[in-house]
């Protein structure tokens, strides 16, 4: 696909810029977007191809994205924040905040077993329909109610939509908010963010129409083909990996403005490239003088929770307080490096030592979970410019 890139990026980043060109040459990109912020000072911010991915509008600069459980990154914020006001211990049970989660041998479950993914409660017995997952009420009532499938504190799991419920209601329970509204007034505002959580009518002309797009035929080489036990873990309508991606039955049109509207802190963030690059970058450094986290909450966020096989993705996962890190199965920048991927492929990450935060988001979803290969190629011309930077 060949496309005008716009945008700019500041000199010694010239290879991101090529980068992301061969994105649509090569990988199939229909219209994205991509920020990268260097000790709080944007020096990448490129945008190109088309608003909608079955349509013709150009992408704009103010254009945005649903970002998926890129979502996840941000909502962790929100009880880290707490944690440093002072309002929320990470290593309280859940049910000092929130009673009622007790039931069924829950007692001992911990917040940072939540933000970890080890809770146990990476699926619903009975999946919630569109209604009740966005019923603040009925969502926090079904995960209290459910038992978990192994014991707290004991195992990983990636918690794909009910990660955003647990987290909601210990936010709601804190601070009588719900995490949407906490991320505008006390993330999103300070810094300036076009990123939401529960998007308001007045911006919804700005998203873009999302769709499912095939990567296209590498020429010369083989398709890389996932291992038989994932694949058959996707397959397999019993197995956790499918449940817990099905905790909402039907699964909902991300593409319909009650989507949009509703406050999901697991999958329905919408935000334009910069905005998730900002928030990462608020995140390790001020940005014009905002900074979301202390260093010594940041240590905390990027410390080793969980590792290894992982019960719902089926691969070695790792993760701190709510967020991936680097590895095998999630490659960031270098090894310190923490952030979220979206399923289909958007990516916000920070890397504190380098002071590098990074945004992609793209309207084509391809059947990736942790790593999709455009985000993997534009993160290779990023590494390549931060020693010459």
């Amino acid at each position: 696909m060949d496309v005008e890139v716009r945008g700019t990026v500041a000199g010694g980043w010239e290879p991101v810029r090529e980068a992301f060109a061969r994105n649509f040459e090569r990988l199939g990109e229909r219209g994205a977007a991509l920020a990268v912020y260097r000790d709080g000072r944007r020096v990448v911010d490129l945008w190109a191809g088309t608003k909608d991915v079955d349509g013709a509008a150009p992408w704009q600069r103010d254009t945005a994205q649903v970002v998926r459980s890129a979502t996840k990154g941000v909502a962790a914020a929100a009880l880290l924040m707490l944690y440093e006001r002072g309002l929320l211990d990470l290593d309280a049970p859940v049910g000092r905040y929130w009673p009622e989660f007790k039931a069924h041998g829950k007692e001992g479950t911990l917040v940072r077993h939540v933000l970890g993914h080890r809770a146990g409660l990476p699926v619903l017995d009975r999946p919630l329909s569109f209604a009740e997952a966005t019923d603040p009420v009925r969502a926090a009532e079904a995960v209290a109610a459910q038992a978990p499938v192994w014991e707290p504190g004991t195992d990983h799991g990636y918690h794909a939509l009910t990660y955003g419920w647990l987290v909601d209601e210990l936010v709601r329970r804190v601070t009588g908010r719900g995490t949407g509204e906490w991320i505008a007034s006390e993330i999103a505002a300070p810094l300036g963010l076009d990123l939401w959580v529960g998007l308001p009518d007045s911006e919804a002309h700005r998203v873009g129409r999302a769709g499912k797009i095939e990567a296209p035929e590498p020429s010369g080489a083989l398709r890389a083909r996932p291992k038989r036990s994932v694949t058959a873990a996707y397959a397999d309508p019993g197995s956790l990996t499918r449940r817990a991606f099905a905790a909402i039955e039907p699964s909902p049109d991300h593409n319909d403005p009650a989507f949009h509207a509703a406050a999901l802190p697991a999958a329905n963030g919408i935000a334009t490239a910069d905005g998730l690059a900002r928030f990462y970058a608020s995140l390790v450094g001020p940005v014009d003088g905002v900074r979301l986290l202390s260093p010594d909450t940041v240590e905390r966020a990027r410390a080793e929770e969980s590792a290894g096989p992982d019960r719902v993705l089926v691969v070695g996962t790792r993760f701190g307080l709510g967020y991936m890190l680097h590895g095998s199965a999630s490659p960031f920048l270098a090894p310190g490096s923490f952030g979220h991927p979206g399923r289909g492929g958007s990516l916000g990450f920070a890397d504190p030592e380098s002071g590098v935060a990074f945004g992609y988001v793209t309207g084509g979803f391809r059947r990736t979970v942790t790593a999709d290969p455009r985000a993997q190629a534009l993160i290779r011309a990023v590494r390549e410019c931060v020693p010459a930077s």
